[in-house]
């Protein structure tokens, strides 16, 4: 598990793609402490496994569903990416719950904003429109963001100058990919609903309305 504090931008150095799977290396040094082999590093908001570690970079495992699923089979070297190492009891949750499980990949459609603030839309896949909702919480590249506004097509955040400077927000450009996953807990919530008998079409106000 992760929070989606980012705790540092890496920068790629190479990938290697076979058929099926890619290892990816990453240059990094504050994730580097206390890392091991085998455990989780989250890469631009996707959970790989750490496969080695050497004096000046990172080696990351790919699966195939990783590749299909999220952005990190078109990295390019050079290009950074956002890390955090797992969530340890002992740490506090700044961000929310983020599993790097990757629920789909969005585009950045619009860049807007007054002085430092910057509001950023991305479309959003329509399987995962019911999971996003104003002032909820959503994962963009591993980045925990609280969520402005949301359609059913798309949604937009809210950044200050901080999240701007420590993470890749800052580089993206109109049409650039991001991976997104939705907030865990709606995930949960719709599953405890579908094994009510509830009738279809009901929003989630008219569901407290009931009682639900």
């Amino acid at each position: 598990m992760f929070t989606g504090i980012v705790e540092e931008m890496g920068t790629v150095q190479t990938l290697q793609r076979s058929e099926n799977t890619a290892r990816l290396s990453v240059r990094a040094s504050l994730v580097r402490d206390d890392l091991h082999v085998g455990d989780s590093l989250a890469t631009n908001g996707v959970c790989l496994t750490v496969e080695k570690i050497e004096p000046e970079k990172l080696w990351l495992w790919m699966m195939p569903e990783t590749l299909k699923s999220t952005t990190l089979g078109r990295l390019q070297p050079g290009q950074q990416v956002n890390l955090e190492r797992a969530l340890r009891l002992d740490n506090r949750l700044g961000g929310h719950i983020v599993s790097g499980h990757v629920d789909g990949v969005g585009k950045l459609r619009n860049i807007s904003g007054v002085g430092e603030e910057r509001v950023l839309t991305f479309t959003l896949p329509g399987t995962l429109a019911r999971f996003v909702s104003p002032k909820g919480s959503v994962a963009i590249d591993g980045i925990s963001l609280t969520v402005v506004d949301a359609d059913t097509e798309s949604f937009s955040v809210s950044l200050i100058r901080h999240t701007l400077s420590v993470t890749t927000l800052s580089t993206l450009s109109i049409g650039d990919e991001v991976n997104i996953e939705v907030d865990l807990l709606a995930r949960y919530l719709e599953r405890l609903l579908l094994n009510r008998d509830i009738p279809a079409g009901l929003t989630l106000e008219r569901l407290s309305e009931l009682g639900y």
